[in-house]
């Protein structure tokens, strides 16, 4: 009996040396687990600051859309605009499929995660792409983009632009096997970075166009607001940038790998608030704007302002 009591003693002793216990040895196991899977989240395939930047930056402008919702809705709600509403739902939806792409960086350097990063990263640019397409058909409508018939000309126009181009990069992608949203300088694919420089040259040169149009005699076609014009510019260098770099990768250029991956960084990052504030910031703030002027008016008439005149 103490002999049986005394080997169990010895076996729990030996089995706490291993292991610190059962407790112990789980948090230990669960600690080998986690600890690399966030360290290869936060540091390894692009690194840290690469992955900050964009959880960051598409987290805040979903928070931010989230506080806005509820007077935005009601902005939306008492001015029955079919276009805003419509683009704002979409907003939405592309802003948290953004949200998911920034979170789940190291897909794309996970071995077994290749086609859910590819599935993931066809979707997301493809919304965005959506956006950005059907803001440059309102644009091209000019003064005449109002009511429901302009809303289904530019959802019609921008849906047959978008999936034309989600159907030919889902041939590239799974009938050829060419992975166009995994870039690796050991293993350029000429395809590819072809296909990536046919993609940018044709959004430079409608945005070249739609800048040259602010300049000549059809000017008077396009709104007349400085935003549209800063937004125009933003995305002509942008996509001139881009343009450059996948002409440097598909050469074998180091430098031009990371100017396009700086390129697609500040795109994530910094398009969607971009939009917002070039489309929609005005529309919701009209009532502010409204309200301040009552508020100044009914001042002025109660005699607040009568001393700035003497």
């Amino acid at each position: 009996m103490m002999r049986s009591l005394e080997e169990a003693v010895d076996s729990a002793a030996s089995i706490s040396r291993r292991g610190g216990g059962g407790g112990v040895g789980f948090a230990a196991a669960e600690g080998s687990f986690a600890g690399p899977a966030v360290y290869g989240w936060l540091f390894e395939c692009h690194g840290f600051w690469h992955n900050v930047l964009l959880v960051a930056s598409s987290l805040a402008f979903a928070l931010y859309l989230a506080a806005q919702a509820r007077k935005s809705f009601s902005k939306l709600s008492s001015e029955r605009s079919s276009i805003m509403l419509a683009y704002y739902g979409c907003l939405w939806l592309v802003s948290l499929l953004n949200l998911t792409w920034c979170s789940l960086q190291a897909w794309e350097c996970t071995p077994g995660k290749e086609v859910a990063w590819n599935i993931l990263s066809l979707f997301t640019t493809s919304g965005m792409l959506f956006l950005e397409v059907s803001l440059v058909a309102f644009l091209l409508q000019g003064n005449s983009a109002s009511g429901l018939h302009a809303l289904t000309r530019t959802f019609v126009v921008s849906g047959l632009v978008v999936g034309l181009d989600l159907l030919l990069k889902a041939i590239y992608l799974f009938a050829f096997g060419i992975p166009l949203f995994v870039d690796d300088i050991e293993k350029p694919h000429k395809v590819k970075w072809g296909l990536w420089v046919v993609h940018r040259l044709v959004l430079t040169a409608v945005y070249g166009s739609i800048l040259f149009m602010y300049h000549s005699r059809w000017r008077e076609r396009l709104p007349a607001r400085p935003a549209f014009y800063r937004y125009i510019i933003i995305m002509l260098i942008m996509n001139a940038l881009a343009l450059f770099a996948c002409g440097l990768t598909g050469n074998g250029a180091g430098f031009g790998l990371w100017l396009y991956g700086a390129t697609i960084v500040c795109y994530h990052a910094f398009y969607l608030p971009l939009l917002y504030a070039t489309f929609l910031a005005d529309f919701f703030q009209e009532e502010d704007l409204q309200l301040e002027n009552v508020y100044y008016s009914e001042m002025k008439d109660a005699g607040f302002f009568d001393g700035d005149w003497e």
